[in-house]
């Protein structure tokens, strides 16, 4: 092929040398080019996964922090309602020891009138408030909510309660104290 105004050989472009080093640095820097956007397309994974891990973690804390605003709002008693029981306890003493003839006693009759309505108001509170009593005799020990003081002989099964020396108590689901009991021992 010839070029008609000057008559000198027209080549091909992709065979000369230039073309041929231009293409390669062309391809070097393409290469280079996606080098550099495959980099930064991992850099970009790694920041999103971050991110993923940033924001579970905040839902986290939030999670946990609203649960400990909700428990301290509703055990913020607790230590109150543990120093009352021994109230509650003495209370309770108090009226068991009566005998009957000092319940028939006129004398003395509005003043346990009194005791009684106290004991039943303060049985109250503690209902308003979540505080039940641990169910204990005729029952098998349970460790979380018993605390075993003592065996006794019994033709009860061994380890089911079969006396309360004091009374265990619960907050909502939390053991304010222990029962005190005695199990049954194995014959």
């Amino acid at each position: 092929m010839t070029n008609n105004e000057n008559d000198t050989p027209v080549q091909d472009d992709a065979l000369t040398p230039e073309n041929v080093a231009a293409e390669a640095d062309a391809t070097e820097a393409v290469a280079g080019e996606n080098d550099e956007v495959a980099k930064l397309a991992e850099q970009v994974a790694a920041l999103q996964q971050d991110l993923l891990y940033a924001r579970a973690e905040t839902q986290n804390v939030t999670r946990r922090k609203d649960k400990e605003i909700a428990d301290a709002h509703a055990y913020a008693s607790t230590k109150f309602a543990r120093d009352i029981l021994s109230v509650a306890d003495n209370l309770g003493r108090a009226l068991a020891a009566l005998s009957d003839e000092q319940r028939a006693d006129e004398a003395i009759k509005p003043l346990i009138t009194g005791l009684e309505a106290t004991e039943r108001e303060l049985l109250s509170v503690f209902e308003r408030n979540g505080i039940t009593r641990i169910a204990a005799v005729g029952l098998p020990l349970d460790p979380n909510q018993h605390q075993a003081m003592l065996e006794i002989p019994s033709d009860k099964a061994p380890g089911t309660i079969v006396q309360e020396m004091q009374a265990g108590y619960m907050m909502k689901d939390r053991l304010l104290r222990p029962a005190m009991v005695g199990v049954a021992k194995a014959g």
